[in-house]
């Protein structure tokens, strides 16, 4: 019980930094709500939702911009906005990936622009550890 609940967490994670709107703060919290790890939570949440915005990051980086804006349904005002956003402050957008409704579209624009993937990377996976710890601590602080 308690692997296979790890595992959808790292997928609810993982989904959510991808191309499908999900919740995986709702997970994480249901989980530190019954009792899981809090280090293990946090650390198989980052794990996922950071591996699920390099492979957005990834469909950035493989440039085709008229088909991630029709599969992702991107408005191109928007991928131009936040190309220049990544153009302009290049892998530190990484901090930022985060954020609701943006972050997906930040991550294909870091790998439209090519940021410096081992920079890119570490910046989103700060990013993402810092929205999961803030998660955790919100969650026990109301719990407890």
């Amino acid at each position: 019980m308690f692997t296979a609940s790890y595992v959808g967490l790292f997928l609810s994670a993982f989904v959510s930094a991808t191309l499908f709107p999900m919740a995986s703060e709702a997970v994480l919290s249901a989980m530190l709500i019954g009792g899981f790890d809090v280090v293990a939570c946090v650390s198989i949440a980052t794990v996922g939702n950071w591996l699920g915005s390099l492979t957005t990051y990834a469909i950035g980086r493989l440039g085709n911009l008229a088909a991630i804006e029709r599969w992702l349904r991107i408005k191109p005002e928007d991928t131009q906005r936040y190309e220049r956003y990544a153009r302009k402050y290049g892998y530190w957008v990484g901090l930022l990936i985060w954020v609701p409704f943006v972050g997906d579209i930040l991550a294909v624009c870091m790998g439209l622009v090519r940021t410096p993937i081992l920079l890119s990377a570490a910046m989103i996976f700060i990013g993402k550890l810092l929205r999961y710890i803030f998660f955790a601590y919100v969650t026990l602080g109301i719990i407890s």
